[in-house]
């Protein structure tokens, strides 16, 4: 998922995909471990979508915060 589609969603519909995300990587790694995947790159994508959602979920409420003080 790329940084561009991220911004366009809205807070509760990216804690719903950071869930989605976390179990599917969650899942991935699972699988790995028992057998081999055929593309073990997956992982990362997935490892990266988790940390730029979660970037953007902080990003937002910093940016809440001083728009506060």
């Amino acid at each position: 998922m790329k940084q561009e589609v991220i911004k366009e969603l809205s807070t509760a519909d990216l804690l719903e995909r950071l869930e989605e995300e976390k179990k599917q990587l969650v899942r991935l790694k699972l699988n790995h471990a028992v057998s081999p995947l055929e593309n073990p790159n997956k992982i990362k994508t997935y490892r990266r979508t988790v940390a730029r959602i979660l970037t953007e979920l902080r990003s937002r409420k910093l940016q809440e915060a001083t728009n506060k003080q």
